[in-house]
């Protein structure tokens, strides 16, 4: 047997004992939203501009217990979604909570990332998360996945950051180490990891960053498992990422939270220093962020296929020949305190909220000033932030 399939092996027992992540199934659409999970949101996102098509192929790579592949369906009700896992076990789980929720076009499929050239076509959307850091080979994982991406796609991508996770990888070292031969008895591993953090002195470094980060969500054994019995785990920093996307052959578009990746947050009392950090690239400039803000646990980010085509709204005559929408991706519109795709509270000014309420996707930006006192300036506003959508002329 191949070490892949032996690791392959491991984590479908892990994910059949613990079925991930354990959010309980509902009779009706999941809460809210994940931005990232809604195509027209997260191709916003990417090329400033609202995609052309909704009737879209989306893979869900990696899906576990069908938590976002739910999402997926729900939030774009125009695509045809797929969902491929290892674990029989958790794919039993995905297919109940999606039957239930109404997300009846989920089609599901018991097979490995490796293997993903078996499902026919091409996709629109491919979304993994938290699934090629689990395997001993994320590079061969992610080009086959890329070579599932259509020309023009979006790939959403999750994986574990090494910096903020360092007190995890102690502990999981700790547990392997205790359990002896018993290493692989998943529910004896979590048994190991309980009763350590319940003997830890109260300012242990471990037991703090536990119950500062994680013990809410850890209060469940299956949460408990996958952080610390987790069979197989390559923790990435910036550079071991890049690494990865460069292999994958696809375009870096960017972090989906970029106001981590602004050095002015951390230095600017220091202009000399950021003036000095404009001799260094991109991804050196992201290596000193997290180095100096060492919380990163994950990256999310979005990769692309050329030919990939972005925006230009520095252009007065595009801006004005386009028609603005509403994003679907914030809550509590029509009213001036909304939240916004990142589930943050925006307090929308008089003259904001009234040229979003003239966006109906049918007018043009140009038509709406002919009723609405707004500049240009203000426009660009709200497409940066997110709050609408702009479709070209």
């Amino acid at each position: 047997m191949s070490d892949t399939q032996k690791v392959s092996d491991a984590v479908a027992k892990l994910y059949d004992t613990y079925p991930f992540p354990p959010e309980p199934i509902l009779d009706e659409p999941p809460p809210g939203y994940n931005w990232r999970w809604n195509w027209l949101a997260a191709y916003n996102f990417c090329t400033g501009m609202k995609p052309q098509k909704q009737n879209i192929r989306i893979l869900d790579a990696g899906c576990g217990s069908g938590v976002g592949t739910e999402y997926l369906v729900h939030l774009n009700p125009f695509a045809e979604v797929v969902g491929i896992d290892l674990s029989a076990g958790t794919l039993e789980v995905a297919k109940e909570r999606c039957q239930r929720s109404g997300a009846n076009r989920a089609e599901f499929h018991q097979l490995s990332l490796f293997d993903v050239e078996q499902l026919p076509g091409e996709f629109d959307l491919i979304n993994s998360v938290g699934v090629l850091h689990h395997t001993n080979d994320p590079i061969r994982g992610i080009q086959a996945l890329a070579n599932k991406l259509a020309p023009g796609g979006i790939f959403h991508i999750f994986v574990y950051g090494e910096l903020g996770r360092w007190e995890i990888q102690l502990m999981q070292k700790a547990i392997a180490l205790l359990q002896g031969d018993k290493k692989g008895d998943y529910p004896d591993g979590v048994a190991v990891g309980r009763q350590i953090f319940n003997s830890l002195p109260e300012h242990n470094r471990i037991l703090k960053r536990e119950k500062e980060r994680w013990s809410m969500e850890n209060q469940r054994d299956e949460n408990f498992a996958d952080m610390y019995v987790h069979p197989q785990e390559i923790d990435y920093n910036i550079d071991t990422l890049f690494d990865l996307i460069d292999a994958s052959g696809l375009e870096f578009v960017g972090f989906s939270n970029p106001a981590f990746w602004d050095l002015e947050r951390l230095l600017s009392q220091a202009p000399e220093l950021i003036d000095r950090s404009k001799n260094l690239s991109q991804r050196q400039l992201y290596r000193l962020i997290e180095l100096l803000d060492p919380e990163t646990s994950h990256y999310e980010f979005f990769l692309a296929r050329p030919p990939f085509t972005k925006a230009d709204w520095q252009s007065d005559r595009n801006l004005l020949a386009a028609i603005p929408e509403v994003s679907p991706c914030i809550d509590g519109f029509p009213s001036q305190t909304i939240f916004n795709y990142d589930y943050k509270i925006v307090k929308l000014s008089d003259r904001e909220f009234t040229f979003m309420q003239a966006c109906d996707g049918k007018l043009t930006v140009s038509e709406i000033l002919e009723t609405v006192e707004f500049s240009l300036g203000e426009v660009r506003s709200l497409q940066q932030q997110q709050l609408i959508m702009l479709t070209p002329a």
